[in-house]
């Protein structure tokens, strides 16, 4: 592709445009998404629906009660409940996201300003820190970095609430050079040093949940961070990040946004360009990823369908997908599937988070996957109730329900984003047939719903279904 056009809007909106633009922003999507998605233009509905600001969510609640508003109590025994809660409320608002990359945006987030329950402990500030990433889903990178810089969350993880003047701590101003906004190379050991100075000060309040200032404990002094020098403070040392270096930092934050959204290695010619778009819109984000949806390069067949599903994207966006009834044992068992494929919410391996892609296949966590799938199918028992995906009522909401070559065409079109072989396609028509001839197939016969079983648990065994 033409370099120079890497960045100009696709010329065709047509279902395959709208199924990948789907499956990049939406955990889960069916025929009526597709549809829907359809009836605007590329514009109206990335820039009116995907890109929308959204109210705030409900706060969790647990026992009835929105436990965000309780007191912290170290000694609380139900602090795992709430952790759960939270757990549980965040995967519901994945399912129920609408037409929005906001919840992807909140997930890109998480994984980017990395903390780890396991060292901050308390639920309450992950609340805190989502709803802080749901505020800045489109908004400045610059603003969202002064805010993350003294989230309590953040504070505690890398040790900002412990940093004073006369003993300066560089866990954060490290990872704030190295890993959320310019990479290695880009800054020097000293800059850490000064920039580390700059943000002592800040502590945390587990009883109001709020991070405060003492000015008795702030670096007051001269410091000099990437040539410019001064009494700085941390917003100064945020500015100063992206003022002085901020090639540097729209080029290495739209790499991780590729990364994230396109494909796992980055093209450098496309980051550059999409960074200027980055820089010339003061770092607010809406103009970057509305450019990015609507590239195309971003819909050129090196990307569509080469991206490996996370966990949880592959976990949630199949009760979206399917409509499967669901309610907090289903988003538990959710939870724990997540974690046994290695991608534990709340608790990323380190604080470069998860690296996805390839490291999330393996001899184990393929097995896995495909167990669950399997039994979504055949249904999950938890608590005396089932959950499972209706294949009857699914498999007729295609127009092409009666027609077995076309239902196959249909639904492997609508489900995967990788082109199927023809092999794999007469694969998937034998196992949805069961012995039976084309000609004699429809829902209705006596023994559909076991053959649709057989299809569905075949269709989502095949590699080309962790793809996205």
């Amino acid at each position: 592709m033409d370099k120079t056009l890497y960045l100009r809007k696709i010329s065709s909106w047509d279902e395959d445009a709208a199924r990948h633009v789907l499956s990049r922003s939406l955990y889960g999507y069916t025929q009526t998404d597709i549809n829907f998605a359809l009836s605007k233009t590329l514009d109206d509905f990335v820039d009116n629906y995907l890109l929308k600001d959204l109210p705030e969510p409900p706060a969790p609640k647990y026992n009835g009660a929105e436990w965000v508003n309780l007191s912290y109590n170290s000694s609380d025994t139900n602090l795992t409940n709430y952790r759960y809660s939270l757990i549980w409320w965040w995967e519901d608002l994945m399912i129920q996201q609408g037409y929005s990359l906001r919840e992807k945006m909140v997930w890109f987030f998480a994984n980017h300003f990395v903390t780890e329950f396991n060292t901050v402990q308390i639920p309450q500030y992950y609340y805190l820190s989502n709803l802080l990433f749901r505020k800045y889903a489109f908004g400045n990178l610059i603003e969202l970095t002064k805010k993350v810089t003294i989230d309590p969350a953040m504070l505690i993880y890398l040790n900002g609430n412990v940093s004073t003047r006369t003993a300066p701590n560089e866990n954060y101003g490290r990872e704030l050079l190295e890993l959320f906004t310019l990479g290695i190379g880009n800054y020097s050991e000293e800059d850490i040093k000064q920039a580390s100075k700059a943000l002592t000060g800040w502590r945390v309040n587990n009883t109001t949940l709020t991070s405060y200032f003492t000015s008795s404990r702030w670096d007051s002094g001269s410091k000099t961070i990437f040539g410019k020098t001064g009494n700085w403070n941390a917003d100064d040392v945020v500015n100063i990040i992206f003022s002085e270096k901020s090639a540097a930092a729209s080029e290495y934050l739209c790499r991780k946004l590729y990364k994230e959204f396109a494909y796992y290695e980055p093209n450098a010619e496309y980051v550059k360009q999409l960074s200027e778009v980055m820089r010339n819109n003061n770092f607010n984000l809406k103009p970057v990823l509305s450019t990015m949806l609507k590239s195309q390069y971003f819909h050129s067949v090196d990307i569509r369908g080469a991206k490996i599903k996370s966990p949880i994207e592959f976990l949630v966006s199949l009760v979206r997908s399917f409509n499967i009834t669901y309610d907090n044992d289903l988003l538990n068992h959710i939870r724990t599937k997540s974690r046994e494929l290695e991608q534990e919410i709340l608790n990323p391996p380190d604080v470069r988070g998860w690296e996805g892609q390839r490291k999330w296949m393996n001899t184990t966590v393929y097995p896995t996957r495909n167990k669950f799938t399997d039994s979504l199918v055949s249904g999950i028992k938890i608590n005396n109730k089932t959950y499972k995906i209706d294949v009857l009522t699914y498999a007729r909401s295609y127009t092409s329900a009666e027609n077995a070559v076309q239902f196959v065409e249909d639904v492997t079109k609508s489900l995967i984003q990788f082109p199927l072989s023809k092999a794999r396609k007469d694969f998937l028509l034998t196992s949805l047939l069961d012995g039976t001839a084309v000609l004699n197939w429809s829902t209705h016969s006596p023994g559909a719903s076991t053959r649709l079983s057989k299809f569905f648990t075949a269709l989502m065994r095949l590699p080309e279904f962790q793809l996205s």
